[in-house]
């Protein structure tokens, strides 16, 4: 749980609107950001230091928005419970909360994949999630309202040969959003999975699949079940074909 002294920010802080995006160096994060900023929130990144996050967060503050990065390996429970601590102190409570961050290990027959390889996958595709929502919870609920948004693939709804790590990462995050949302129910709160097809990034490269979409189509469809989306949506896994 957050320290009590943060919790006591976080009611002053009430009135923030602050989104947090995991994973936002390159590809859809960094368009999820982008979208959220255009809509006047500030923005928290969440991520392993980099430029391309340093980047992200002065394209942000181009924008003439509020932007901060925070050091954070989002598998490390003690990374996320200060950067989550540090940026309710210090930016507000999340008004929206993305968990983007993901990786992929693919080109593997499951009996070739090894522990660690299989472990890496699981770690930030899935703990990770479950780690910066748990940091965040407390404050949120306190607040009253937000949203919880986690990017999954449209590789959680089949099969994926020597990709076996990665589709079950996603199917697990689709289990958790749904889980999540039921237990959100009453409290302000709502918790939803959004499916990407085949997007253009660099993840991408190598699936052998061709891109359908760009990142901006999946950043628009964050931001209206970020900002606009009746709390009805709660539960939803919103699957994007292109």
């Amino acid at each position: 749980m957050l320290g009590r002294a943060v919790l006591l920010r976080a009611e002053d802080a009430v009135s923030a609107r602050v989104a947090v995006v995991t994973g936002a160096s390159r590809g859809i994060g960094r368009a999820i950001a982008i979208a959220l900023a255009r809509r006047d929130l500030k923005i928290a990144l969440l991520g392993r230091p980099s430029q391309n996050l340093e980047a992200t967060c002065n394209e942000v503050r181009s924008l003439g928005v509020a932007a901060r990065t925070f050091a954070c390996d989002v598998a490390d429970e003690a990374q996320v419970r200060q950067a989550a601590d540090e940026l309710v102190s210090t930016l507000g409570v999340p008004e929206v909360v993305v968990n983007n961050a993901g990786i992929v290990r693919r080109g593997m027959l499951v009996e070739e994949t090894s522990t660690d390889a299989w472990d890496d996958v699981i770690a930030i595709n899935l703990r990770g999630p479950f780690l910066v929502s748990r940091a965040l919870l407390p404050a949120m609920k306190r607040r009253g309202s937000g949203r919880l948004i986690h990017i999954g693939s449209i590789s959680s709804t089949i099969g994926c040969a020597r990709n076996a790590s990665y589709a079950a990462s996603k199917w697990g995050l689709v289990g958790f959003a749904k889980s999540l949302a039921e237990e959100l129910r009453g409290t302000g709160l709502i918790s939803v999975a959004v499916l990407p097809g085949s997007v253009d990034t660099d993840m991408l490269r190598g699936s052998g699949f061709d891109p359908v979409m760009a990142p901006s189509d999946v950043a628009k469809t964050v931001e209206y079940l970020a900002l606009d989306a009746p709390a009805a949506v709660n539960g939803s896994a919103i699957e994007l074909f292109g």
